[in-house]
């Protein structure tokens, strides 16, 4: 009987994940710093990449792929050649996620530990019991403009979304739509954006 419990409870788990996939809006929480100079068009950029994202180029050639629609929509310009660009651009994303399931003891504190059940007829034993959970996954993507003359930082924002189940590198574009929503205008941060996807793309 419990195991069929256990085994019902997982699957309507994943029922309402699957159902939750497919929201067709990312809701992000974006911060953003600086000042960008007042009447300075957006102009032309290039990426910067650190020492050790040069190391993961592929990594970050996804990141600059999922980030180029955005920087376009806020009207920037990419350009192929540094000594062409007004502003370079640094990118960074990282996950962070929390276990999916957790064990409780029947009695007792602690996460993990034994528990004593009593059955019927007076049959004593030992149980470990299991508490199924959606894993909560966290995706932030980090954005640094730079002047390319001076080296100051005109411009930074970050955007976090949290999702259940797993990371989703397809989420990335709209998570620099929402980090570059307000540019240039000064906003409150944290705040909350929200990006649709299109309809071929949920």
């Amino acid at each position: 009987m419990r195991r069929w419990l256990l085994a019902t409870l997982w699957c309507l788990s994943a029922l309402g994940l699957a159902g939750c996939a497919g929201s067709p809006n990312v809701v992000s929480q974006v911060s953003s710093y600086g000042s960008w100079p007042q009447g300075r068009a957006p102009g032309a950029y290039v990426f910067e990449r650190l020492p050790s994202q040069q190391a993961q180029a592929g990594l970050q050639d996804r990141l600059e792929a999922a980030a180029e629609p955005a920087l376009q929509a806020a009207g920037f310009r990419k350009v192929a050649r540094p000594d062409l660009a007004e502003v370079s651009v640094q990118l960074s994303a990282q996950n962070r996620e929390d276990p999916s399931m957790r064990y409780d003891p029947y009695w007792g504190g602690g996460r993990f530990g034994w528990g004593g059940w009593w059955g019927s007829g007076g049959w004593g034993g030992i149980g470990l019991s299991m508490r199924m959970e959606p894993t909560w996954v966290q995706m932030q993507v980090d954005v640094l403009i730079r002047d390319r003359r001076s080296n100051q930082v005109l411009y930074e924002t970050h955007a976090v979304h949290d999702r259940q189940n797993t990371v989703d590198l397809d989420l990335l574009p709209y998570l620099f739509e929402a980090a570059l929503k307000d540019f240039p205008h000064p906003a409150v941060s944290p705040r909350t954006v929200t990006v649709t996807r299109p309809v071929d793309n949920r």
